[in-house]
């Protein structure tokens, strides 16, 4: 969502699992450096990873004020959000670069080295823009291995009916996702399908990347959604290493219509976990 007010037969041997790739400062010698960002993660950063059950720290961005945000347009296709006429508005480039320093700040306070970063963002034109302003603040290569984009991370579709349609039509959709997130708008994506390929995503985080700090960036209905079986993740399960089935159990009626108490601004950033 991205108004700006606001998951007897012969049998074949499995292949062997490719292993997580280790960030730096997690059991390994990583390299010392003289960047003054090398000091092994803070006691605080590895309590809260271990109590969530999770491989990695996380922080959530919504996109910076987008043109379709300052034209009042709902623009949630995949084919319109690669449009780069949809990209950030000016202010929202100001936003990206701020949420960046907040980000670079937050590192520091946990003494988690650039190296440990990972950038997973959606491939629609304003959130791949947001990115690679917050990667340049970082002095990370946005074309580089520390930058990826998921499509799963990408903006809900409304459906047809919605479209390049004026943006007062979300709460529309917000009425018919407190009554039922199982039901879609006509065409489109109901809540728990927007939180399935979510918690997808997270998974394949989980399985590629562990001891990372990983923002991720994206529009505003999947972060709340995002957010909302997370956090429910969280609290039914807080120690669970099985984070796949925890998150997949999250999926009900009481967790998935309570999304919008998890709403963001445009270039909010907020910890996940």
């Amino acid at each position: 969502m991205d108004d700006e007010r606001v998951v007897s037969r012969t049998v074949a041997r499995p292949p062997p699992a490719i292993p997580p790739v280790k960030c730096a400062g997690d059991g390994d010698d990583g390299d010392d450096g003289d960047d003054g960002m090398r000091a092994p993660r803070s006691v605080d950063a590895m309590e809260m990873e271990a109590a969530s059950g999770l491989r990695n720290r996380y922080w959530v961005l919504r996109h910076g004020k987008s043109v379709p945000n300052e034209r009042g347009l709902v623009v949630s296709s995949l084919e319109n959000g690669l449009l780069p006429e949809y990209a950030l508005a000016s202010d929202g480039v100001d936003q990206a670069r701020m949420a960046g320093e907040l980000f670079l700040q937050a590192l520091k306070e946990n003494n988690i080295p650039l190296e440990n970063v990972r950038i997973c963002y959606s491939p629609f034109a304003r959130t791949s823009h947001t990115a690679r302003v917050v990667a340049s603040v970082l002095n990370i290569l946005f074309e580089g291995p520390q930058c990826k984009v998921m499509v799963d991370l990408r903006e809900r579709y409304f459906g047809p009916s919605f479209e390049l349609k004026s943006h007062d039509k979300y709460t529309e959709i917000w009425a018919l996702d407190e009554k039922d997130p199982f039901q879609r708008p006509e065409g489109g994506e109901c809540v728990d399908d927007v939180a399935s390929r979510l918690a997808k995503a997270m998974v394949n985080i989980e399985t590629e990347f562990q001891g990372c700090a990983v923002l991720i960036v994206s529009h505003g209905d999947p972060l709340q959604i995002l957010q909302t079986i997370v956090c429910a993740a969280k609290q039914e399960n807080p120690k669970n290493d099985e984070f796949s089935s925890s998150i997949q159990a999250t999926r009900t009626f009481a967790v998935l219509s309570q999304h919008r108490k998890f709403a963001l601004l445009t270039g909010e950033l907020r910890a996940l976990a």
